[in-house]
C-alpha cells in the first residue's frame, strides 16, 4: 500500500459577497475547514498531489527550519492546517530553496507558493494538507 500527501483547498464561497459581512464569510470559511473534525462532509478540493516519499525530499530540501517544521506535521501527525497565519513563514522558507532541486519538488513548489498567494489575497481561505493512505 503506498502513501501521499494531498494538498485540500477551501476556496469556494458559500456566502453572497453584496450582502455578507467580511465577519460572516470568516465564519462560513472557518466553520467549513473546522466541520472536518466534527463528521461535516468536507468542502475541500484537492490541490496538490505528491507521493509520501517525494514529499520527505521536498522536506529536506527546505533550508528554512520553521517552514520545514511546519509542513513535517503531515509525515508525523497525518493532517496539518495551512491559513493565513502561515503564509508568509511558509512563504519565506520556500523562497529559499535552492533552484537546483529536482524539477518535480520546484513544479510542487511553485504550486503550494500560489495556494499561499491566494491565502494572502483572501485570507479565509485554508488548506488542509493530510497523509493518505492509497
Amino acid at each position: 500500500m503506498s502513501e501521499s500527501v494531498t494538498f485540500f483547498i477551501l476556496n469556494q464561497k458559500f456566502v453572497d459577497d453584496k450582502d455578507a459581512k467580511p465577519e460572516s464569510q470568516q465564519l462560513v470559511y472557518y466553520g467549513l475547514a473546522i466541520g472536518h473534525h466534527l463528521g461535516v462532509i468536507d468542502c475541500f478540493k484537492p490541490a496538490l498531489t505528491c507521493p509520501l516519499e517525494r514529499y520527505q525530499e521536498w522536506l529536506a530540501a527546505i533550508p528554512d527550519e520553521q517552514a520545514r517544521q511546519k509542513l513535517a506535521g503531515i509525515p508525523k501527525y497525518g493532517e496539518i492546517v495551512i491559513n493565513s497565519t502561515h503564509v508568509v513563514m511558509l512563504a519565506k522558507g520556500l523562497a529559499a530553496m535552492d533552484d537546483t532541486v529536482d524539477s518535480e519538488i520546484l513544479h510542487w513548489r511553485d504550486q503550494l507558493m500560489t495556494m499561499l498567494e491566494m491565502i494572502q489575497t483572501e485570507t479565509a481561505i485554508h488548506l488542509i494538507v493530510r497523509r493518505l493512505h492509497d
